[in-house]
């Protein structure tokens, strides 16, 4: 009997494949097709020649660990202890995963606000604990009354996800206000906050769960270097977390992966001593500027976006189909995939919404922006 009878193969492989089968431009999963930087690409041939090719420590490459710590400091002003509060993990799916696995129970409650990532609740349901999926405001902003309700002493965790796949939503100050209100009544209640897009953000920086002193004793943070250097196959991320917390993340790490590909830990640990990370978001916002612009004038309707590098679309001026089948229809007969929105919820919501990723080169953008145009 499956113990996930209900997980079938994702939308993104999906798409994916139909991408490749009708040759089309991809912009449906999320990954880069431009160089990386050449500084990475230099540090890393280098150490192919180097001691670099053994286990590391279990909990990460210590010159690492210290960068990260340094990072931290310098991003968010928090002081983090590298051997008791980090993990580096086997990119930021294997840090919810582990997280998941080791701190939620049999019969514990878990509240996922939709739309949401799809890793969210398989580590759920493989811990026999009920996955509670609340519904994000149409606007894509949290309704704090709803998950207030959905709150209970069988809540074990909130999982959110700042700046936001898919909607690129960033939360608020007050936001914030209303998530320290709603904890302050349920103090057992842990967070689980993915930050994979932190440096991704445009006119306003997001909030980080590191800049808020009433999360600090109970939150784990996962964030990614796959992301952020646009290095996704390299799956290399980082979790953080209070000690009492990360001795559990641990346990279960080092029998799922026990440490992580060595080189790409001493390649990134170089890579941070010279690479400033708040440039991310002006070459990511080019990005989104452009392909809005290339977009302006065609049938589909572009929502906000004020992080990530994802782009939301909504396609009502065009098609009554249902959002799966248009995603499906647009890469058979224009040349182009999408992710379809309601795939990110529960109850499959359609709003004639989809998802495209724009971290591409310019002649990607505009290529996909000429068959999108002339629907």
């Amino acid at each position: 009997m499956s113990k996930l009878p209900n997980v079938t193969t994702s939308i993104f492989t999906v798409m994916s494949k139909m991408a490749a089968e009708y040759n089309a431009i991809n912009l449906s999963q999320g990954f880069p097709n431009f160089p990386v930087d050449e500084r990475l690409t230099d540090i890393l041939a280098r150490l192919t020649k180097e001691n670099v090719h053994q286990y590391t420590p279990m909990a990460g490459y210590p010159p690492l660990m210290q960068e990260i710590a340094k990072l931290i400091q310098s991003s968010y002003n928090r002081t983090i202890n590298p051997d008791s509060e980090l993990l580096v993990t086997a990119g930021a799916t294997q840090g919810i995963f582990t997280s998941i696995l080791a701190l939620v129970k049999s019969g514990d409650e878990v509240l996922i606000l939709d739309p949401s990532y799809d890793s969210y609740e398989s580590p759920v349901l493989l811990c026999n604990a009920k996955p509670v999926r609340v519904a994000l405001n149409d606007n894509y902003t949290p309704n704090w009354e709803t998950i207030e309700k959905a709150c209970s002493p069988k809540t074990k965790m909130i999982i959110i996800n700042n700046p936001h796949n898919p909607t690129g939503k960033i939360l608020t100050a007050a936001d914030f206000t209303e998530f320290e209100r709603i904890l302050s009544k349920y103090p057992e209640i842990l967070v689980l906050s993915d930050e994979v897009y932190e440096y991704i953000t445009f006119e306003e920086k997001h909030i980080s769960a590191h800049s808020k002193d009433f999360l600090l004793d109970r939150c784990i943070m996962v964030s990614s270097f796959g992301k952020s250097f646009h290095i996704t196959g390299w799956k290399i991320g980082y979790t953080i977390a209070p000690e009492y917390l990360m001795k559990e993340i641990k346990k279960v790490h080092q029998f799922l992966v026990f440490s992580v590909n060595s080189i790409s830990q001493a390649a990134i640990s170089q890579y941070l001593e010279v690479v400033d990370v708040n440039l991310l978001g002006k070459f990511y916002q080019e990005k989104r500027d452009y392909f809005q612009k290339l977009l302006q004038n065609s049938r589909f309707e572009l929502k906000p976006c004020e992080g990530t590098y994802f782009q939301v679309a909504s396609y009502a001026n065009i098609s009554n189909e249902d959002d799966v089948t248009f995603c499906k229809n647009l890469i058979t007969d224009h040349g182009v995939a999408a992710i379809p929105i309601s795939t990110f919820y529960s109850d499959h919501k359609d709003q004639k919404l989809i998802r495209f990723c724009f971290a591409k080169d310019d002649f990607t953008l505009e290529s996909a922006a000429k068959k999108l145009g002339n629907i």
